[in-house]
């Protein structure tokens, strides 16, 4: 079986181009399938082992095995769609007739909980003298305080142009996936944030640029300076693990659907295109929910 591997695997390399860390994943996989396989059957060393022996239950007490070594769901999964990818090309060469595990699949995934930041400790980092009184200071509030109060991607917020901002409707205009647009309502307070922010950009910053948020020397700002910006300052909620804008997203469905909000108004505030992406939140919640009652003396017996 090593030496359709090794084919394979010069197919991947020469032909497809593969990168040289794809390729080395694919022939640990498959080295590592074909040592169980050939283990499995007794086989000695140098002694050739029949490919078309291999059917669905071998690959599945292989996926066995590997879930016992505490393999994630993820790496079984990787390692099953190498083996199928390789089976693929042995029925296009005409080496196997049949594929042996098609309608096999691997194991689910666990579905993780989006990271989000609690009411209290984001009120902390906002209310709190955290942020410096100059250009870049009100910027960077603004920047963290416009992603957790709209839920708005990274990218959205550094697209905003100046003409996406309606103080007086007090509407923000954004650019989401696929170049799909819609309007996203703020309050006072925020509409005050980006006036004094305005305010200080036109005093301190000589720029002609049209975005709406920019560098000290009028360039726009880049996802990379978001993303230093929210790091740095979520890096003082020592129980968060991930820090990151798109936390804060999480952090504004959580907080609407926690206070009352429809599931489909949150939907359309986040540009989501089904309620499948949105649903997530509501396990969020949930989970939240369970931790509160588990706090009540009669949960604890």
């Amino acid at each position: 079986m090593k030496e359709y591997v090794s084919m394979f695997i010069d197919y991947l390399r020469y032909e497809r181009n593969y990168s040289a860390h794809t390729v080395d994943a694919y022939t640990n996989d498959l080295l590592q399938f074909a040592s169980f396989t050939e283990g499995k059957e007794g086989l000695s060393e140098g002694e050739s082992f029949d490919i078309e022996r291999i059917d669905s239950d071998i690959v599945r007490y292989w996926m066995m095995s590997l879930m016992k070594q505490s393999l994630s769901s993820a790496s079984v999964n990787r390692k099953l769609s190498a083996l199928q990818s390789f089976f693929r090309y042995l029925i296009r060469h005409g080496i196997v007739r049949k594929h042996p595990f098609a309608f096999l699949s691997g194991p689910k995934k666990a579905k993780s909980l989006p990271y989000f930041v609690k009411e209290k400790d984001m009120d902390k980092i906002l209310d709190d003298e955290n942020f410096n009184e100059d250009f870049e200071g009100v910027r960077d509030k603004l920047i963290v305080e416009l992603l957790y109060e709209t839920g708005i991607r990274c990218s959205e917020l550094v697209g905003i142009e100046n003409t996406d901002v309606d103080l007086d409707a007090m509407l923000l205009k954004v650019t989401g996936k696929r170049n799909k647009q819609r309007l996203i309502p703020f309050a006072e307070r925020l509409k005050e944030m980006l006036i004094y922010y305005n305010n200080v950009r036109g005093r301190e910053v000589a720029t002609n640029s049209r975005s709406f948020f920019v560098r000290r020397d009028g360039r726009p700002v880049s996802s990379a300076i978001v993303y230093y910006i929210v790091r740095k300052k979520l890096s003082d909620i020592p129980t968060l693990s991930k820090r990151s804008p798109h936390v804060l997203r999480h952090t504004f469905a959580t907080g609407m659907l926690n206070n009352g909000a429809e599931l489909s108004a949150v939907k359309n505030l986040l540009g989501h295109s089904s309620l499948a992406s949105t649903s997530v939140y509501t396990h969020v919640t949930f989970e939240e929910l369970k931790k509160v009652y588990n706090a009540h003396p009669r949960a604890k017996k």
